[in-house]
């Protein structure tokens, strides 16, 4: 639960500042006639309506497990942080590229960009305010899963802060894209260069969308812990009394910190009846003391190969 709270407060921290610069980069882009700074409001509205889906998300997946649900919610946050990544991608992707085609196009005239500096600058230390958040709180579970931090940001099964830190590294590169074509068009008066910093802003949003939406779609559809935590969960296993093969297993990410196992047991021939149950305990419990994040286990006794052989 203090993983969930944590990522509560890096996403609520991330709305609160996307949704003020917004507004402050539509004023601007008003002002000073720039579509780089109308497709950066339009990508700050992107951001504030997935935050919000994404605040639905960690709501939603917190409730109980019930008669309808006997596993639990959990596999609802990639649901809507689904939604989530499709908001990215048609809120904010496909608006910048439009906009920057219509520029490059029709052409467009320049105001003044002071106003667009300024609010660049305010958005820049915002945004960095609340990736440092993210980006905090993936080091900690990073450094708490001992591994490193590019390989957690893309394992991890926690994709709301994973779409938080990535739509906050996207928002400070498309702040210097705006930037840049404020000063290009300053210094050229051509808005061409205004027009191509919106479209490299849709771009990268398209990237922004495609990353997350493929973790959702691998998290929804079924993905299994990592081959190195499968193969020490094999390993428990087999160091319990009275097993002697794994002859199956199978795990499966429910959402972050719930994961299922679920494996067909070889156990030794001679076991009773009440010393393969004792087994069965004393395995979900060695794997809950070792793995935290395993919630439920499910252990088959099925007969070995040799076994098989020599059936009548």
């Amino acid at each position: 639960m203090a993983e969930q709270g944590e990522s509560t407060f890096t996403v609520i921290v991330a709305a609160a500042a996307n949704l003020g610069i917004a507004v402050a980069k539509a004023v601007a882009g008003i002002v000073s006639g720039s579509s780089a700074m109308l497709s950066e409001a339009a990508h700050s509205v992107a951001d504030t309506v997935t935050e919000a889906m994404l605040l639905t998300a960690l709501k939603r997946s917190e409730k109980p497990a019930d008669e309808d649900h006997p596993v639990g919610y959990a596999g609802e946050r990639y649901v809507w942080a689904m939604l989530a990544a499709v908001a990215t991608f048609v809120g904010g992707a496909v608006f910048s590229i439009y906009d920057g085609v219509h520029t490059l196009t029709h052409g467009e005239e320049l105001g003044d960009p002071t106003v667009s500096y300024v609010v660049l600058g305010i958005a820049f230390v915002l945004e960095a305010f609340s990736l440092r958040t993210g980006v905090r709180q993936v080091r900690a579970e990073a450094d708490r899963m001992k591994t490193p931090f590019a390989r957690y940001l893309r394992l991890t099964a926690d994709t709301t802060v994973k779409a938080v830190v990535m739509e906050d590294s996207a928002a400070l590169v498309g702040l210097l894209l705006a930037a840049g074509g404020l000063l290009g068009g300053q210094i050229t008066g051509s808005g061409v260069w205004d027009g191509v910093a919106s479209i490299l802003i849709g771009v990268l949003l398209v990237y922004v969308a495609w990353v997350l939406g493929r973790s959702n779609a691998e998290l929804l559809v079924g993905r299994p812990v990592p081959r190195a935590m499968r193969s020490e969960i094999r390993e428990e296993l087999l160091s319990v009394p009275h097993v002697i093969g794994v002859l199956d297993l199978i795990t499966l990410i429910q959402g972050p910190g719930e994961v299922l196992i679920a494996a067909k047991i070889d156990f030794r021939d001679v076991a009773s009846a009440e010393q393969v149950e004792w087994a069965c305990e004393d395995a979900e419990s060695q794997l809950r003391e070792r793995f935290p994040s395993i919630r439920r286990v499910y252990l088959d006794p099925t007969p070995g190969v040799e076994q098989r052989r020599t059936a009548p």
